[in-house]
């Protein structure tokens, strides 16, 4: 082969021989038996076909044989050799010899002693070069048209199967891409043959049907549908391969699904047909109505919740913690403390304006039921017609202007605490069915036969002797029981006298901020003259007697004269001088007096703001009477 490889070499049976070697092999085995019969045919040192990885500026060898050997892992960068005019030109380059003079650049050439290269693109359908193929050799290479026809004829091949495998790289590529979106779908996805088989179900199927992929696979799609629906299912098969336009049916009326532990639940479902190889297959998309249903009863439950809180947040004007440090006030917090942790009833018993709301927002705020609404309802203010409406919700038309469905306030309590103050009022007809909640936490709607399931606390606060009224035939006895697990009974403020001054500055100091005025406390006299008045109207008495003094101040000066000239002093022998006190009524009388002075003054002794001026006494005889009667400072 003096003038030309292919001199003493049959064209056609070169060609056979190559074909032969590589007709039956695909992939890296198709590039290994060309590179092999080409370096073989053609009797050269080397042969390669490289991929182009145009990001980095390489060729990667797919295969390459030199010198017998196989070199493995073989990357070459392009500036500066005979390949980069193959590639950047896409075009054929062939040198006979002297290839290192020409490519002194080229450290490679160098060391595989090469003299001769001849290397041809390998192109893609739109002309872009996807890698080559190229011979070298330690002896020159004449030209020769037959060589160049038999070298091209080859690159094509390898082109061509360049090609394949980029496509068959790209279908993998798409079906995982697939398989992702099928596996992360929300909606169940089946696939069903002919026979309504199960041939293919994505993640969210197996957990709608409470099996694994293996249980569900082969499985026939009839077994998990009850008879009903699968008549339905069986009709929109026959209408979607009778139908020549139609390739998917939604089933309006939805399908019971039936698993194997017996339970039933309605889903959605749309229904698909394709075709492949003459076969027809469905694919079903199933969504389980409930956990729609569920979550759009949550939305409404959180919207409703949401705007009841707005309101009583806006009604509530500080009321939001219980001040007093007396002791009846910490027994009575020691008792709430024990019984906030607990899921018991409870009664909060007191006089009006005492504070038995807080009481039961203090009881839900140390539950843990904290961080789910806590729901009131004034049992005293709704018309006996509407109150059944108001706690147990009613459905459109079940009373003349019952035109919407509305949810009742246990239904917003769910998972929280209702609260229901003056429950004495609550009409008799209404308790058997409040008493139903307390003991299986379960109601109808007013014009429902549907049966509501709610977890929630409840607390009853009332006025009245609920004692008294079940004995009268009032208040339903058992009821009353059932309520009266935890009784708690708020002092009123005439028992509570302590705490009298702390309550007056609070209340001073949230009236001034609300109405953006500055004031003075309340001088010891003024809070004297608080501490010795009975309250009627208790903690609610106070405050607005306090806030009324704040709007008719006198230059910064809280007015009590004005906010209630008639104002009385408590003072048992001056307002019934006929009636004789025994020593131990004097002795109380005399212990509730020196506490308003001693809370009026902060518990300070001598000066001029202290109790003893404020009571006409010396210092040490307060100190003598306060160590008489035991009196101790709060802590």
């Amino acid at each position: 082969m003096n003038d030309s490889r292919l001199e003493n070499l049959d064209l056609d049976q070169a060609l056979r021989l190559i074909t032969e070697g590589t007709a039956a092999e695909t992939g890296h085995n198709f590039y290994v038996a060309l590179v092999k019969a080409l370096a073989a045919t053609l009797n050269t040192s080397g042969a390669w076909v490289t991929e182009y990885l145009p990001e980095s500026n390489l060729l990667r060898a797919l295969a390459f044989q030199l010198n017998g050997e196989w070199i493995s892992d073989y990357q070459y960068e392009l500036p500066g050799t005979p390949c980069e005019v193959v590639i950047k030109e896409a075009k054929v380059v062939h040198i006979p010899e002297n290839v290192t003079q020409l490519f002194p650049n080229d450290p490679d050439l160098i060391a595989f002693g090469a003299m001769s290269y001849l290397g041809m693109p390998l192109l893609d359908e739109d002309g872009s070069v996807l890698g080559h193929l190229a011979i070298l050799d330690t002896k020159p290479l004449p030209a020769d048209s037959r060589l160049f026809s038999f070298f091209r004829i080859f690159a094509v091949r390898a082109a061509a199967e360049h090609r394949r495998l980029r496509a068959e790289a790209e279908v993998r590529r798409r079906e995982a891409k697939l398989d992702r979106l099928i596996s992360s779908a929300m909606d169940a996805i089946l696939e069903l043959d002919q026979g309504f088989n199960i041939t293919l179900v994505n993640n969210a199927g197996t957990d709608l049907f409470a099996s694994s992929r293996e249980e569900l696979l082969g499985r026939n799609f009839q077994e998990l549908l009850s008879p009903r629906s699968f008549g339905i299912f069986r009709e929109v098969i026959e209408q979607l391969n009778s139908s020549g336009a139609r390739q998917h049916i939604w089933i309006p009326t939805g399908l019971d699904v039936t698993l194997s532990n017996g339970q039933n639940f309605p889903v959605e479902a749309t229904v698909s047909l394709s075709s492949a190889l003459n076969k027809r297959f469905h694919t079903i998309i199933l969504r389980n109505v409930n956990e729609r249903h569920e979550a759009m009863r949550q939305i409404r439950q959180l919207t409703e919740q949401t705007e009841y809180l707005k309101a009583e947040l806006k009604a509530a004007q500080n009321f939001d913690e219980i001040i007093g440090s007396s002791e009846v006030m910490r027994n009575l917090m020691r008792d709430v403390e024990s019984v906030a942790i607990t899921d018991t009833s409870v009664l909060i018993l007191g006089e009006t304006g005492t504070g038995k709301e807080l009481i039961a927002r203090a009881i839900h705020n140390g539950s843990k039921r904290a961080g789910k609404p806590l729901i009131k309802v004034n049992c005293a203010a709704l018309p006996s017609s509407l109150i059944e409406s108001e706690l147990f919700g009613h459905e459109r038309g079940a009373f003349t202007g019952a035109t919407a469905k509305r949810n009742g306030r246990f239904y917003l309590a769910d998972g929280g605490t209702i609260f229901l103050d003056e429950v004495g009022e609550l009409p008799l007809e209404l308790q058997a069915k409040l008493l139903r909640v307390l003991q299986e936490g379960e109601f109808e709607p007013l014009g429902s036969s549907r049966t509501i399931k709610v977890d929630v606390r409840v607390i009853g606060a009332t006025n009245r002797d609920l004692e008294k009224s079940a004995a009268a035939g009032q208040f339903r006895e058992d009821l009353y029981y059932r309520l009266n697990v935890f009784p708690i009974t708020v002092p009123p403020l005439r028992d509570r006298r302590e705490d009298i001054a702390l309550l007056a500055k609070t209340f001073l100091m949230r009236t001034a901020e609300k109405l953006g005025r500055t004031m003075e406390p309340f001088s010891a006299e003024a809070i004297a003259r608080l501490c010795n008045y009975d309250w009627p109207g208790n903690v609610r008495e106070l405050q607005n007697i306090v806030e009324r003094s704040v709007i008719v101040a006198d230059a910064g000066r809280p007015n009590l004269e004005r906010a209630l000239p008639t104002l009385q002093i408590s003072t048992p022998s001056l307002l019934a001088p006929e009636k004789v006190l025994t020593v131990n009524e004097l002795q109380e009388l005399e212990k509730k007096n020196l506490l308003a002075a001693l809370q009026a003054c902060n518990w300070k002794i001598a000066g001029d703001n202290g109790a003893a001026r404020l009571l006409g006494m010396k210092p040490s005889t307060l100190n003598s009477r306060i160590s008489a009667l035991n009196l101790k400072k709060p802590q």
